[in-house]
């Protein structure tokens, strides 16, 4: 139960921390109405798709949520990572932004 806890006040802080960046994002909710393995997440920050597996400092990342976070990096080009604070979320979008500044360079 405390680990609910935690994830839920990191969900907190995160969403603020995606509001602030203006992006649009969702909640998915496990359970019979998504895919086993789906990231808690998903997020759409200037064209690209950002999915985050959200987990507390003693959550364990399942084998399947790891091979769905692969999948989307490899087959659906869009970035996936487990975040265990709003730090590791900054991070993310660190990584997008540059990502971004690099291929606006290319064209």
């Amino acid at each position: 139960m405390l680990n609910d806890t935690l994830e839920g006040d990191l969900l907190k802080h995160v969403k603020a921390y995606l509001k602030y960046q203006q992006c649009w994002y969702i909640k998915v909710h496990g359970g019979g109405y998504s895919a086993n393995g789906t990231p808690d997440i998903i997020v759409c920050y200037r064209g690209r798709f950002i999915a985050l597996e959200l987990k507390t400092d003693t959550g364990v990342v399942s084998k399947l949520q790891t091979r769905t976070m692969k999948d989307i990096r490899e087959m659906g080009g869009g970035v996936a990572y487990a975040v265990r604070s709003v730090a590791d979320v900054r991070q993310v979008f660190k990584e997008v932004c540059i990502s971004i500044s690099q291929q606006d360079k290319k064209l």
